[in-house]
């Protein structure tokens, strides 16, 4: 096994066998593990959501109860959403998909650009708030380095999920469940030691919030607590996750994204107006370099040498959840990229999966693009979450329209509790949708405007690839339509094979266009000299096969009847001719395997392959398709074997 191998299967993992059918077991999620690896991303918002509308209020502290109370509604309110999208797309998808089929694909699109920015984001700020935790309890002159060590966390997040999605979960399953554990036991603690304070809280609120209200007027009262709501609307992010990766779980897959949702939204609700009611009742007070959590957290722990060690495994698991959070980003970013691929808006490889069952080229597509946010920003959290909710209520809020849009078309169809279901949806929307206003206008100028300048730049450059796949589509239909060639109603008997006379072999790809047109050529290039003709082809399990047995089968099915189809042409001619199709994640590996074999046994042989060539060829252009001929060709040649690739202009 050559070195470069050996290093990659050290790093990421054995492969995995697809068509193993215990397979979808070892990497579904069950609820559980899917509340640590996909919710951890909204309860560790917790963290630094709360955090921002509580400072938001400045010196009118006692509006942070109406804070925390509408924080706790307000999660309840999109998690029940949410329920819904996971009844009505079990295959996964979430906002993309709700926006696509039942607001229109360019809607979708706005959704789906906006997932892809979000999940981004998830990955920044987590990790930027992580360290932010982590270097609370360093000296002043550490500072300098937490941006390198944010490099470092992405760095090593991206490698650990190529590994696979349950993999990574499992290696920060301990981290969560010791963050939640404390975190839970402080807030309870913490809020008990001031139980007398609490009583009174809710009275002297009312009389503070009316004396204020008295001084300012009701109006501009209103604005400071939307202003500060809306802050801290980073506090339900990750709250999508769930629908966007049902797929990715254990069945029943709706009941268990059902018992996901519930998870996360009594762990998010209770920590979120948790942590407001311990920074109100221990009146916290920002400090340099340090989180509210972590000055509330010194008050209740105290200086003792145990409260200081406390203190210390305290934040320390508090930034392992923000890590835990940004690899949510890593895990149900990469499937929302691939789902944009299947429909033609990003680049077809991103829907493929690496020899672990991952969509690797979407894990380190997100690292890379986490990268560039962070050196952008500097890691700095208070810009990051500005950017970070804009784009999640985007979501939220195209999702719940798309809700309200289902339940008005099939009324009285779909359920029998459709107007409730409506009537909720649409209270949902105004909701999100007002957050999203609020944020959007508050904050344009102190950053919102570059979220909303990313997110255009990544719709239009979407729209640009999806022109290109258009294009080449309706081409490639005509060029099958135009060379679909006749078959022969009745059974031809096959033709016995000489291995030892001249052999052409024809790589078949999806287009049967393409294959014709690369056997009319090499016999027209070659006429009467080859006696065998044999027709390879690789069933790519991708994102769109790999969701069952039934999916795979069907994957098999249509591979086989294209082969089929060639063998039986060239049989009705009086030509010797077989088919050969293997399956898995990587064409050119697969295709060199059964080369190597057929080379063995077909020792006069040579390969052909056509390749698409554009009158305006560029790196673009050959990013976005694969180059399997030309990779193809390399692996054959370290072989010794040819490889004739045929031009095919388009």
């Amino acid at each position: 096994m050559p070195v470069i191998t050996r290093l990659k299967q050290f790093l990421i993992g054995a492969p995995l066998n697809p068509f193993n059918p215990n397979i979808l077991k070892h990497v579904s999620l069950i609820a559980f593990l899917a509340w640590i690896g996909l919710g951890a991303d909204g309860l560790s918002s917790s963290c630094y959501g709360p955090e921002e509308a509580y400072i938001a209020l400045g010196q009118n502290t006692h509006l942070a109860i109406y804070i925390a109370m509408a924080m706790a509604v307000t999660v309840f309110i999109i998690s029940l959403g949410y329920n819904q999208v996971i009844e009505l797309f079990p295959s996964g998808g979430g906002g993309y998909k709700v926006a696509s089929q039942l607001l229109g694909s360019y809607v979708g699109l706005v959704s789906g650009a906006a997932l892809i920015v979000d999940y981004v984001l998830t990955i920044t700020v987590s990790t930027a708030s992580g360290m932010d935790a982590l270097f609370s309890l360093l000296p002043s002159w550490g500072q300098e380095y937490k941006l390198l060590a944010e490099v470092g966390a992405i760095i090593f997040l991206l490698t650990l999920n190529c590994r696979g999605m349950k993999e990574s979960i499992k290696f920060l399953l301990p981290i969560f469940v010791g963050f939640f554990v404390i975190h839970v036991g402080l807030i309870i603690y913490g809020i008990a030691a001031h139980s007398r304070g609490l009583l009174p809280l809710i009275p002297d609120t009312i009389h503070e919030t009316r004396s204020l209200a008295m001084a300012i007027g009701w109006l501009p009262l209103l604005a400071l607590m939307l202003h500060a709501y809306s802050l801290g609307s980073g506090t339900y992010t990750g709250l999508e996750a769930v629908s966007n990766n049902v797929n990715r779980l254990t069945e029943p897959r709706v009941s268990t994204g059902k018992w996901t949702m519930f998870y996360m939204a009594i762990s998010l609700s209770f920590t979120a107006s948790g942590f407001i009611l311990l920074y109100l009742l221990w009146d916290a007070k920002p400090v340099v370099d340090q989180t509210l959590n972590a000055v509330v957290f010194h008050s209740i722990l105290g200086n003792s040498s145990l409260g200081k060690i406390l203190l210390v495994i305290t934040l320390a698991l508090e930034a392992g959840l923000l890590f835990v959070a940004a690899n949510s980003g890593f895990l149900a970013g990469p499937s929302a990229l691939a789902n944009m691929a299947v429909d033609g808006w990003i680049p077809s490889r991103f829907r493929h999966l690496s020899t672990r069952l991952v969509i690797q080229n979407g894990v380190i597509f997100f690292g890379i693009f986490a990268l560039l946010i962070l050196y952008w920003s500097h890691g700095k959290v208070s810009l990051l979450v500005i950017l970070y909710s804009i784009n999640v209520f985007i979501t939220f809020s195209l999702s719940l329209l798309g809700l309200c849009v289902y339940w008005a078309k099939h009324r009285g169809k779909a359920s029998p509790n459709w107007f409730f279901r409506l009537l909720f949806s649409f209270f949902a929307f105004v909701v999100t949708s007002s957050i999203l206003c609020v944020t959007l206008f508050s904050k344009f100028r102190s950053g919102g405007w570059v979220t909303v300048l990313i997110t255009c730049a990544v719709i239009t450059l979407c729209l640009l690839i999806k022109r290109h796949y258009r294009r080449l589509n309706k081409k490639l239909v005509l060029l099958d339509a135009q060379l679909k060639q006749p078959l022969a109603d009745h059974n031809i008997p096959a033709i016995t094979m000489d291995p030892h006379q001249p052999t052409a072999i024809i790589l078949i790809g999806k287009s049967s266009g393409i294959g014709m047109y690369t056997l009319l050529c090499v016999m027209r290039m070659f006429p009467r000299h080859f006696k065998n003709f044999i027709f390879l082809s690789i069933g790519i399990v991708d994102v769109g096969s790999f969701t069952g047995q039934t999916a795979l089968e069907q994957m098999r099915h249509e591979v086989n009847d294209t082969l089929q189809y060639f063998v039986d042409y060239c049989h009705q001619y009086g030509i010797a001719a077989q088919a050969l199709a293997n399956y898995g994640t990587d064409t050119v590996e697969e295709l060199s395997k059964l080369a190597e074999e057929i080379g063995k046994k077909f020792p006069n042989c040579i390969f052909f392959a056509s390749k698409l060539i554009f009158e305006n060829e560029n790196w673009v252009t050959r990013f976005l398709h694969n180059e399997t001929a030309i990779a193809l060709q390399r692996q054959l040649h370290l072989q010794g074997k040819e490889l004739v690739i045929l031009p095919m202009r388009i």
